[in-house]
């Protein structure tokens, strides 16, 4: 059986992180904690859409919200995001792999090619090629 939170936490947030907008809202938000006005600020989208944006990831738990008076400060909360690497891992794995058997071949390939290239002559004179043409 699954841990229901881990589950909750990487299906949310993959959900989340599909969106280009919410991805460069949490990189606003991995410098500090930010008032939602200045995340709005950052966009050329409406406020109202920055705040459905802010609630999606809170709804994913991706960012924590927290009032000071009138203001609502949001920071990145990193926990979602290590159920993501978790399952990324496992494709780091596969593709490290296919990476080392590419680089393999390439170089026993690259060995094959300059193995079967004809030398070339050296173009730089011997004393005896010197006589030789005084000699001419």
């Amino acid at each position: 059986m699954r841990n229901a939170t881990v589950t909750y936490y990487a299906e949310a947030a993959f959900g989340a992180l599909a969106d280009p907008t919410r991805r460069a809202v949490l990189d606003l938000l991995r410098r500090g904690s930010l008032p939602a006005g200045r995340i709005a600020q950052a966009f050329p989208v409406s406020r109202p859409a920055i705040s459905r944006h802010l609630r999606l990831l809170r709804r994913a738990q991706l960012v924590r919200e927290r009032r000071e008076g009138r203001r609502r400060l949001y920071q990145l909360n990193p926990e979602p995001l290590r159920a993501v690497d978790s399952w990324l891992d496992h494709y780091r794995v596969f593709w490290q792999m296919n990476l080392t058997d590419l680089k393999n071949f390439v170089e026993a390939e690259y060995a094959v090619e300059k193995s079967r290239r004809p030398r070339a002559k050296s173009k730089t004179k011997t004393p005896r090629d010197k006589q030789q043409r005084k000699g001419e």
